[in-house]
């Protein structure tokens, strides 16, 4: 295995586990550590320039995410992630990412709505400036204002975990022709709803908004299977 990972800095505040398992994270979500992958601890270990304890937990806790899978005897592979899975993930996505906006539209406060405003605006002109890099920060807090303005932690917490499954796909989803203004006019849609305190329509933009995400998901999926990326 060539991962061509580089030795991390052992000057953070965070634990190193968290820090490798950043690392790899990273890796895995930018294409560095590829689907189907194996994964040797002492050779991660090696790369890192850390000692195989921390690289061993931070493999337990991708496992958690979906990031990898252990398989007995056989050994750990970067997560290759199925149609099958892709459908199971956006069946809960988006009935959480529903009652989100939903209970949104009935607890937001002024200044959470104002700042969902303004993010509309900026990602508007990253996409006219095709920073790709920006609108996917600017799209990942959007959403996680929203989240919040649901009041329900735990609730949160639950779509994080679900996110963070199909995260390393969502640079090559957003690129997809045309998905970029069509993501921008499906927000602007929930942020009406709940700027208008309307539950029913936030929910119903919500669940738009996934189903054509999945759609453009798996349509990127299988552009990149025919590619053989």
């Amino acid at each position: 295995m060539d991962t061509k990972l580089s030795p991390i800095k052992l000057d953070s505040y965070q634990p190193l586990r968290e820090v490798v398992c950043e690392t790899l994270r990273d890796a895995i979500r930018k294409g560095k550590l590829k689907p189907g992958e194996r994964l040797m601890e002492s050779q991660l270990a090696e790369d890192l320039g850390v000692s195989r304890t921390p690289v061993r937990e931070a493999i337990r806790k991708l496992e958690l995410e979906g990031y990898v899978i252990m398989m007995p005897r056989r050994g750990t592979y970067v997560a290759n992630l199925s149609i099958r899975d892709v459908n199971e993930v956006f069946e809960i996505r988006t009935s959480l990412d529903s009652l989100a906006s939903g209970l949104a539209a009935e607890r937001i406060t002024d200044e959470e709505l104002e700042r969902l405003q303004r993010l509309l605006v900026a990602i508007g002109g990253y996409i006219e400036e095709n920073d790709m890099d920006k609108i996917v920060e600017c799209d990942t807090e959007f959403h996680d204002l929203l989240y919040q303005a649901s009041r329900n932690s735990r609730l949160v917490g639950i779509i994080f975990n679900l996110r963070e499954q199909l995260t390393r796909f969502r640079s090559t989803s957003m690129a997809f022709p045309g998905r970029l203004k069509a993501t921008l006019e499906e927000h602007r849609r929930i942020v009406e709803a709940i700027a208008q305190g309307d539950v029913a329509e936030a929910r119903a933009a919500a669940e738009y908004h996934m189903e054509k995400s999945e759609q453009t998901l798996l349509e990127s999926m299988e552009v990149m299977k025919k590619r053989g990326k």
